[in-house]
């Protein structure tokens, strides 16, 4: 596999397309979220004097691509100085091009904007759960925990643990695991009104005016010697927001399961 050089990244992508495609898809995007939508963003003083590698961003995730999107807008703007906004996008002419993002592999090999996005940062794997819209059942591919090492090595990295849009989905030990062995500096995100304000692929607008929000939250406090992967992936869930106790709708749809007295 290729080496990181001045002239391209870890896994052999040029730096200066990426550098393009960063530019062109920032352009493109930027009135999603600046203009028909206002993304509000807040806690990027959580990102300030970070190392440059071994940083995990842990993240729910509400479409396919209108996330991510968002998040090289933010940091990108981080990256030039911009706190909590991104109302200047001089920032795309210098983007943080040592970013990458954990992405299924169905997804990303699905028509070429996918493909581009995916030069763009995205490390691919396959689920071991889901497929094709069935569930399945395989191992992990230990070389792809590898690159997902490989990127945390060499930059900061984006997972969404969940592996799903789907709202208050079960988390995936996979991720507290890699961190116990990685050790990194993990950052939790949490967004909002992605799901109301594009379609679920996220390229399409669905309503305008919508605020979504995108919260960076401090540095989890993690015993990576101590904690087990269940503590530490409950600790992730929590920071995210997406555990039962966050869910509004939780205690009306156990009420809704509770079998109803007999007349």
């Amino acid at each position: 596999m290729a080496k990181k050089n001045i002239f391209t990244d870890s896994f052999g992508n040029i730096y200066v397309l990426k550098r393009l495609i960063i530019f062109i898809l920032g352009l493109v995007s930027y009135r999603r979220f600046n203009g028909f939508n206002k993304l509000k963003i807040t806690g990027t003083e959580n990102l300030t004097d970070l190392p440059d590698t071994n940083v995990l961003f842990v993240s729910n995730h509400q479409t396919y691509f209108a996330d991510v999107a968002a998040m090289y807008h933010a940091f990108c703007a981080v990256n030039n100085g911009y706190h909590n906004t991104i109302k200047n996008p001089v920032y795309l002419l210098n983007p943080k091009v040592d970013f990458y993002y954990v992405a299924a592999e169905e997804t990303m090999n699905k028509g070429i904007l996918a493909r581009i996005f995916k030069i763009a940062g995205a490390v691919t794997v396959k689920r071991t759960w889901r497929a094709e819209g069935k569930n399945v059942n395989r191992m992990v591919d230990l070389t792809e925990v590898e690159n997902i090492m490989k990127a945390l090595d060499n930059g900061w990295v984006i997972t969404f643990p969940q592996g799903t849009t789907s709202a208050y989905a079960q988390g995936r030990k996979g991720t507290a695991k890699l961190i116990k062995n990685q050790r990194p500096i993990v950052i939790p995100i949490k967004i909002n009104g992605f799901r109301r304000a594009f379609d679920k692929k996220g390229l399409k607008i669905k309503v305008t005016g919508v605020k979504p929000t995108m919260e960076f939250k401090p540095a989890l406090d993690i015993d990576y010697d101590n904690e087990s992967a269940t503590e530490i992936l409950d600790k992730i869930m929590h920071a995210i927001e997406q555990t039962p106790e966050h869910n509004l709708l939780h205690d009306y749809d156990e009420k809704l399961k509770e079998p109803k007295p007999l007349a």
